[in-house]
């Protein structure tokens, strides 16, 4: 039997605690199914960290919040060996001191606040699901993601995300601001939650772990037919040959998506087909993607930064331009 029931109850209990994101509860959901991480940007007071609190609290879990400031140091994420008394003896050992990075749900916020050298602490976790501190190995849970906010670059006070490390996100998602419709109701919302706190209501049980997992299971099934599998790869390659499209395209990317970029695409393509109760991906899937996952991939050249060419700008233009392959007869 299938727990794509649960999860979509999960997401209905999830939209209880945002209104005028639905984006970016579907990217998280999407994130965590894909056993990814997620990068998220946007203003402050857009409900980037009430987002990752919906999942949160939803499900069984261990959640750790980390706010990055420029004085945040590696030891503040990753934990470090301390000196500690052996009991009953003057012998003195070294323990591991986790930090707050070894939690199921872990919330980089503002990670652009911090320099570029603490940013980088979170590489292994990211990718590796482990920690190395004093030439010991630390693994990470079973059920591990991170969710990264970031204020938009052109505030004060933030340094630039490395290269590296935004392509460690499965995806980047923007928050833009909420509708007026969306905004009165959010305001009713935190009223109501205030009274319900007073009121001290019961809550739905959270979702178990294995239930993820179980999740990410079914998803493995979902089938990518030949031609939607060769768009992907066409898609990817033309981000990194954008002549293919025409030389206007060449001189905005200076340097494209990674194979990895590749793997994310096909991981939140069928994690979303599956979402949607469909057995296959689609060429559809893979457009409604292909933004979120690649707007942080592409390297742009002075002369997208002198324009102010956004990404998605360039892959709209991917979209419109290229060619899409015959399904097999």
């Amino acid at each position: 039997m299938s727990v794509r029931p649960d999860i979509l109850n999960l997401h209905k209990e999830m939209c209880k605690y945002i209104i005028g994101q639905a984006d970016i509860l579907d990217h998280i959901l999407i994130a965590v199914l894909s056993n990814g991480n997620l990068l998220v940007e946007g203003l402050p007071g857009l409900a980037k960290t009430r987002a990752i609190r919906a999942l949160a609290d939803n499900v069984e879990c261990e959640f750790g919040r980390i706010q990055f400031t420029p004085d945040l140091t590696t030891a503040n994420i990753t934990g470090q060996m301390v000196a500690i008394k052996e009991e009953g003896t003057e012998k003195t050992i070294l323990k591991f001191e986790e930090g707050p990075i070894f939690n199921n749900i872990v919330l980089a916020d503002e990670v652009n606040r911090a320099p570029s050298r603490t940013q980088n602490a979170m590489l292994e976790a990211m990718e590796e699901r482990q920690v190395t501190v004093g030439g010991q190995t630390f693994k990470m849970p079973k059920l591990f993601m991170v969710m990264a906010t970031m204020n938009p670059a052109d505030q004060d006070g933030v340094f630039p995300l490395p290269e590296a490390q935004k392509d460690r996100f499965i995806m980047h998602a923007n928050v833009e601001y909420p509708s007026e419709e969306s905004e009165m109701k959010i305001i009713e919302l935190v009223r109501g939650e205030q009274k319900q706190k007073k009121e001290k209501k019961e809550r739905t049980p959270p979702l178990p772990q294995e239930t993820i997992f179980k999740a990410r299971g079914e998803i493995d099934e979902i089938k990518v037919p030949q031609h939607v599998l060769k768009y992907m790869v066409d898609f990817i390659f033309v981000t990194r040959y954008p002549e293919r499209i025409n030389y206007e395209l060449k001189s905005y990317i200076s340097i494209g998506a990674s194979p990895r970029a590749s793997l994310a695409l096909d991981k939140t393509c069928r994690a979303l087909a599956w979402f949607r109760g469909e057995k296959e991906v689609t060429i559809e899937h893979v457009q409604e993607m292909v933004k979120p996952v690649l707007r942080h991939r592409l390297m742009h050249t002075d002369r997208a930064r002198k324009h102010k060419v956004h990404s998605d700008e360039l892959i709209d233009d991917i979209i419109e331009k290229l060619e899409i392959p015959k399904a097999a007869a």
